[in-house]
């Protein structure tokens, strides 16, 4: 068996794991490998501007394919760079594997320069971390982690290597399974609770299903829409289940939460069975605790069983791999129709429709987001980050496949946009992939324009700009009495940053602009920009107020509703 150094033993087992890009930042603990990867034409690099650019770009191309996300820094403060992408990709349940170099090994826990304990500190936010303290464990360590990072419910990874392991020689020897004693996913439910669950399906009189991001990871979207037809049971969606099930069928009622639909929360509040399939039940969807869902039993399926019982109360909990546990329980129930409960589902959707941008007047931020879904006819991965601008991007544009809205939600991460949309397009290179963004978050992160010109990444970006960090003004004009305390912000001409950097630069200040404006950014070959100068003060409708009820929502008031 042939000896190889460290760096080799790495880049060796990277592509044993069929990995085809990478993106990160060079330095000086990190060097060996990068050295090496010179004689890797298969490993693509991507040199991002900002290691938290790296983190959040493997997060979007492991969200737009499936695939594990590779992100690499160097020591120290390349090393916790990274923090924030890895604790987002953890809280969304995003398979990526981070990759850092480290100080030699005489040198760890002396303060060397560069040296950080980053095992240590992202101890919280990663399914596992290693040290590797020999090459001759590279190798294993590599494979262990890519196994656990797409695994049961996916999450990151951290391998650590100090820079000496990566110039020592040991025999390469690619380990062909794992065989982990500690790391075990239950992948099939309890046969006795698929059971119990179907009898409860087939009495319920006013059912409804509740799907999150589990459904998209499973890639689950077929069992469960074999679930809603066949027993006829309404569908309503986390924010990151948008996709999981056809917004254009007829059993789709929207996203619940916060900032869900009114008739979605609505039925939440009455129904009388809540199916609760790869979601959390986190604060964001639920609203109180105390008050979700009070007259329903619940059947809540999970791969986690950290997640059962944790925020809400399952009467019927189901452990497993929710594609599995969706097909057993298709195989026992039987055909059923529910058509007072559809009805009711309909008029409430009639009595509370979303905002119309149809007839008022401005430059409406909801109308971008409905006039991309019609330039693109629907056909685009939508990449968000926070706030009100991630809202909008929920409600107005419809989705009907999975892994077609890539959005920060559970860790809420401004600038997340730009960077994950750029690895959502290097993921899928012949998508349409339009970054939905906020003046105030674009700005985290806008450094990237630079990564996407240099590798001609043809993204298509969207900059909702109101000159306002937008959501958190909202809660200030709702709640704090119009107390605008730092959240009006300033930015730079769009136009002329985006010329500066390379990109094509468009600006749209008049409705009318909107559609030929969208229309010239589609047709340009390469990345292009258009800042849309929207109505500054404009809300997120409905809502429901931090700690309340979900059916406790704040509508728009009829003097906004009047033209401008």
């Amino acid at each position: 068996m042939k000896k190889m150094k460290g760096a080799q033993i790495l880049c060796s087992s990277l592509l044993k794991e069929r990995v085809n890009v990478m993106f990160g930042v060079p330095g000086g603990t990190i060097l060996p490998f990068y050295d090496c990867l010179m004689d890797y034409p298969q490993l693509r690099h991507i040199l991002v501007r900002h290691e938290q650019g790296a983190a959040h770009a493997a997060d979007g191309y492991a969200r737009a394919t499936g695939k594990v996300g590779v992100c690499v820094a160097t020591s120290g403060p390349g090393a916790t760079n990274l923090v924030t992408g890895i604790a987002n990709a953890y809280l969304d349940s995003s398979p990526v594997v981070a990759i850092t170099g480290q100080v030699r090994r005489s040198l760890i826990g002396r303060d060397g320069f560069q040296e950080a304990d980053i095992t240590g500190i992202t101890l919280p936010i990663t399914k596992h971390n290693y040290l590797v303290l020999s090459a001759a464990d590279l190798a294993r360590v590599v494979k262990e982690a890519f196994y656990i990072a797409r695994t049961g419910r996916p999450g990151p990874v951290l391998i650590d290597v100090p820079t000496d392991v990566l110039t020592e020689e040991a025999t390469f020897q690619y380990p062909d399974q794992v065989d982990l004693l500690s790391y075990r996913p239950t992948l099939y439910g309890h046969a006795g609770q698929v059971k119990k669950a179907s009898h409860l399906i087939e009495k319920a009189k006013k059912p409804l299903l509740l799907a999150g991001n589990g459904i998209i990871v499973s890639e689950a979207s077929s069992a469960l829409k074999e679930l809603a037809e066949k027993a006829q049971i309404p569908v309503v969606t986390t924010l990151l289940g948008l996709g999981a099930f056809p917004e254009s069928h007829v059993l789709s009622y929207g996203m619940v939460g916060m900032h869900g639909m009114a008739y979605a929360n609505l039925a939440v509040q009455n129904a009388d069975l809540l199916i609760a399939v790869g979601m959390r039940f986190d604060d964001r969807a639920t609203g109180r605790f105390s008050d979700f869902a009070p007259h329903a039993k619940i059947i809540h399926i999970d791969v986690d069983p950290a997640e059962i019982d944790k925020n809400i109360h399952a009467d019927i909990p189901i452990v497993g791999d929710v594609k599995n546990v969706l097909e057993a329980i298709n195989q026992r129930i039987t055909p059923a129709f529910h058509g007072e409960w559809l009805t009711q589902l309909d008029e409430w959707h009639r009595q509370h429709p979303l905002p119309s941008t149809q007839h008022r007047d401005g430059l409406l931020p909801q109308l971008v987001v409905e006039k991309i879904y019609q330039v693109t006819g629907g056909e685009s991965i939508i990449v968000t980050g926070v706030g009100q601008n991630q809202m909008w991007a929920a409600q107005y544009f419809r989705y009907d496949k999975p892994r077609c809205l890539i959005s920060s939600g559970g860790l809420g991460t401004m600038g997340f946009e730009l960077p994950a949309g750029m690895g959502a397009k290097v993921g899928r290179p012949q998508d349409t992939v339009w970054v939905v963004a906020g003046d105030g978050g674009f700005q985290m992160t806008i450094q990237e324009l630079a990564t996407i010109v240099q590798e001609n990444i043809a993204l298509k970006i969207a900059i909702i700009n109101n000159g306002y960090l937008g959501m958190v003004r909202q809660w200030q004009q709702l709640f704090y009495k119009r107390r605008y305390m730092a959240t009006p912000i300033t930015g730079p001409d769009y136009v002329k940053l985006a010329e500066a950097y390379g990109l094509l630069g468009l600006r749209v200040t008049e409705r009318s602009q909107i559609l030929p404006t969208l229309e010239q950014a589609m047709a340009h070959p390469g990345p292009a920009l258009i800042d849309f100068q929207v109505e500054r003060e404009e809300n997120v409708y409905p809502m429901v107020a931090p700690g309340a009820s979900l059916e406790k929502m704040i509508f728009m008031k009829e003097e906004e509703r009047l033209p401008t």
